[in-house]
């Protein structure tokens, strides 16, 4: 299915991401290089990425109307970008074409999956939000915004939705996508993450960047059970292979991540946030009908489990029908 840009006038999308489309270029390296140390790419090549793209391309192979508000340039990469989100159902209105470099991401990744990215490009930094993207947002159901947005677009997003009655805004969704050191200049202010975490229906943070953020894991689980209350929505702590650790309504629950077959662990974080999203946030129906917490977490995790058995981000990503029969062969049932 073909991306197309959609009639202003038609619905906004369910779901809206607002995070990079970007390329990412891969190395297939012999080792991770420690400091001074050096490495040998056996393999390189290009595959589609950024947070917000893998997160909507996400939702859309589960089946979910969603947009994309990103910004690419005007170069090869931008072109790749766009190329490939238009094989894919996301609607790309919101994508802009600026004049600065897109966004692209070195991946160095091992053979045993482990990875190391540096990001460069500056198209997405670049990033507005003008009145009608805006309002488009609010429009619909939910919204997804990485802590890697440009703190401009980040504070005036979770303004306009907090001004709003709470029946009249969309759910909100943040990810805590890396520590507050890679977001100086770059990212989301640690002034508005701190509103995020109070305000988002939704917060998501990483087992590296919860506890650069919030001092350490034990205080980043204290913190967000003082305001993680039921009003306000659960939080959940990845912590790779170690599992997740959810809070909510003043409970903590652990889990265990699933055991597969590692290629790649690149993009699991953006394959489980849209797994959650998905279950917690849209579900809906007899047939699709929204569970616990710990269903959520366990559809999310099965998300993130398979996209793990492919190498890219993208490429691995499951359709609905792949994570409910994931689920099945380990006893949990197609409608759990």
């Amino acid at each position: 299915m073909g991306s197309e840009r959609r009639d202003e006038s038609a619905p906004a999308p369910r779901v809206t991401a607002v995070g990079a489309a970007a390329v990412d270029e891969w190395y297939a390296v012999s080792n991770i290089p420690e400091p001074d140390g050096g490495a040998f790419a056996h393999d390189v090549t290009a595959a589609p990425g950024g947070v917000g793209a893998n997160v909507a391309v996400a939702l859309d192979r589960l089946g979910r109307d969603v947009g994309l508000v990103s910004r690419v340039g005007d170069d090869e990469y931008g072109r790749r970008a766009t190329a490939w989100l238009a094989d894919t159902g996301v609607d790309t209105t919101h994508v802009t074409v600026g004049d600065e470099p897109t966004t692209r991401s070195l991946v160095l990744r091992d053979p045993t999956g482990e990875r190391a990215i540096v990001t460069t490009g500056e198209s997405f930094l670049s990033l507005r939000l003008d009145d009608a993207t805006l309002e488009r947002i609010l429009e619909g159901e939910v919204v997804f915004v990485t802590a890697y947005t440009p703190d401009r677009v980040a504070r005036r997003l979770l303004d306009a939705v907090v001004s709003r009655p709470a029946a009249d805004r969309p759910a909100v969704v943040f990810d805590l996508s890396g520590p507050v050191t890679e977001l100086v200049g770059r990212g989301t202010a640690a002034e508005t993450i701190h509103g995020y975490v109070h305000h988002a229906n939704l917060f998501v943070a990483g087992g590296v960047a919860a506890p650069a953020y919030f001092g350490s894991d034990a205080a980043a689980v204290e913190r967000l059970e003082q305001v993680r209350t039921a009003d306000v929505g659960p939080a959940v702590l990845t912590h790779g292979a170690e599992g997740m650790t959810a809070i909510t309504d003043g409970r903590v629950r652990r889990y265990d991540a699933f055991d597969v077959d590692v290629v790649d662990t690149t993009g699991a974080g953006d394959a489980f946030i849209a797994g959650l999203i998905d279950r917690w946030l849209l579900a809906e129906g007899p047939s699709d009908a929204p569970g616990s917490i710990d269903d959520a977490v366990r559809f999310a995790a099965a998300v993130a489990a398979i996209n793990c058995t492919e190498r890219s981000t993208q490429a691995g990503l499951p359709t609905r029908g792949a994570v409910q029969r994931f689920l099945a062969e380990r006893g949990f049932g197609v409608d759990e």
